[in-house]
């Protein structure tokens, strides 16, 4: 869980005898479990979804990184319009654009306007998700947020082992012969309660002094993404044309001009989108890197995962989502045990213990994917996904402390809005990316036998792929502090967690 410093502003306590507040928590918990959901539920109804719809595999791209992408370049401007208009308006705004994206998703007729509605959906979570934990500082008193930071952690983790399950389940289960649309039309009822509930019992908050929105900002770093993703997504298709060579070094040229303009307006207003100053800190800097380029390796593994098994060893969704279960596990336990146990005594260490480990895992499976080929079972594969998992639980959980702990306390909230912003644009990347790493090395025109050998051999190439980026994530590490100083209120309690941090900088004022 990110936070950010307004929990240390000087201001009046929220009344501890209003029952609503509990209520008001579960709502926006709820909120923030669909987000979490969404984002991996998907990835197990892939296959269902490509051989439904008859989408190519660039639009099987975009369906993901879709929503990775709007979710990542709305994250800070929707903090800021909550800061601005009232956390409790913002976020029903939110859940309720989530669920109508949703049905949209659910009532699809083709791949375009379901890649569409993924974009909505993502832009809407970009709302609703910053929300969460600004309505929990104005709801609750401090002595009481310890203990909801607790129940928030467990919240992520539930998400994370029970949405490829649900996804399993809704997908196989094929209700009214609706095949993979359940796993949209599900957000339906719950988004309707939420919508109707909050409204009802959620307090209206404000920041005392609203940071002005960057617009301009946000359509600049959206631009540079798409004129980078695009071409990687659809090149492959097309005969990489020259057009995507120059789109993607013309992407570079529009982050350079991100950065002028960001700098000119830090000194104009101070209220950029990004806060370039933060770059000057060393662990700061080398965070973000680590944090993008993690963000590169889920986006890879997590697709290419899910298609190899469904699609190249033809298992179902079902067998597929309990294949996970082991490593979804691993990572909540050995996350708990990074915070708790490991970090306080051997700091950076464990980090960088969390980036081998995790190659170490994706080696072995990269192993075992070559011995046993078509033949591999789920109990093969338990043993690498429970090394990966603990390899990856060992870093996402204290990563944002340690990337936050230099950061000067009035930049706290605007540097975890960009710690959670990058990964959801590598993740992105990564996404696109799979169009190189995999489908690079497939070829277009497979006979019907020819199909699993290769989604094999492409697996095998992506975890190499993978595996190389672990190694980049080690090195990377060096530049973190080796012990990372736990003065930001409550991010230990991450456990992995997606959700968007609290963008304003003061502490919310309640409005009556």
């Amino acid at each position: 869980m990110h936070s950010t410093d307004i929990a240390h502003a000087p201001t009046p306590e929220p009344a501890t005898g209003d029952r609503r507040r509990w209520f008001a928590l579960a709502i926006v918990m709820t909120a923030a479990f669909m987000d979490l959901v969404d984002v991996t539920i998907v990835n197990i109804a892939v296959p269902s979804i490509q051989r439904d719809e008859g989408a190519t595999f660039s639009q099987i791209q975009w369906i993901t990184a879709g929503y990775a992408l709007a979710f990542a370049a709305g994250l800070v401007t929707g903090g800021r319009l909550g800061d601005i208009h009232g956390r409790k308006r913002v976020f029903l705004v939110g859940i309720g654009g989530f669920t109508v994206a949703s049905a949209l998703c659910g009532l699809a007729v083709n791949p375009e306007m379901l890649v569409a509605s993924r974009i909505l959906q993502g832009a809407m979570a970009a709302l609703m998700v910053p929300q969460v934990l600004s309505i929990v500082h104005a709801t609750f008193p401090a002595h009481e947020r310890g203990k909801v930071f607790g129940l928030f952690g467990a919240i992520v983790g539930l998400g994370a082992v029970s949405g490829p399950l649900l996804g399993a389940l809704l997908t196989e289960g094929n209700l009214f012969g609706l095949e993979w649309r359940p796993i949209f039309l599900i957000n339906l009822p719950v988004g309707v309660a939420a919508l109707f509930l909050g409204s009802r019992f959620i307090t209206e908050s404000k920041a005392p002094r609203a940071l002005k929105l960057d617009l301009p900002g946000v359509a600049l770093v959206t631009l540079a993404l798409l004129m980078l993703l695009y071409p990687l997504t659809r090149g492959r298709e097309l005969g990489w044309p020259v057009w995507g060579y120059v789109s993607m070094a013309g992407a570079l040229v529009v982050f350079a001009a991100l950065v002028a303009y960001e700098r000119a307006k830090g000194a104009r207003d101070g209220s950029p989108l990004i806060e370039l100053s933060l770059f000057r800190v060393k662990s700061f800097a080398a965070g973000i890197a680590v944090q993008t380029v993690f963000g590169v390796g889920l986006g890879v593994f997590f697709l290419v995962w899910t298609l190899y098994m469904q699609i190249g060893l033809g298992w179902s969704a079902l067998r597929a989502g309990l294949t996970g279960v082991p490593f979804s596990v691993a990572v909540s336990v050995a996350a708990g045990m990074s915070v708790q146990q490991l970090v306080p005594r051997f700091g950076r260490k464990v980090l960088q213990a969390g980036a081998l480990v995790m190659a170490a895992g994706v080696l072995i499976y990269l192993a075992e994917a070559d011995h046993y080929g078509l033949g591999i079972t789920s109990w093969q594969m338990a043993l690498p996904l429970v090394v990966m998992g603990a390899g990856m639980g060992l870093i996402v959980a204290p990563l944002t402390d340690a990337v936050l702990s230099e950061v000067p306390r009035e930049h706290a909230g605007s540097a975890s809005g960009l710690i959670n912003t990058v990964q959801q644009m590598g993740h992105a990347l990564g996404l696109g990316l799979v169009s190189v790493v995999f489908f690079g090395v497939i070829d277009e025109r497979l006979a019907p036998a020819e199909v699993g050998p290769a989604f094999v051999d492409g697996f095998s190439h992506a975890l190499g792929w993978v595996a190389a980026v672990l190694g980049a994530i080690f090195l990377l590490m060096f530049a973190l502090p080796k012990r990372p100083a736990q003065h930001v209120e409550g991010a230990a309690g991450a456990a992995g967690a997606e959700e968007a941090p609290v963008t304003g900088e003061k502490e919310p004022e309640l409005v009556p």
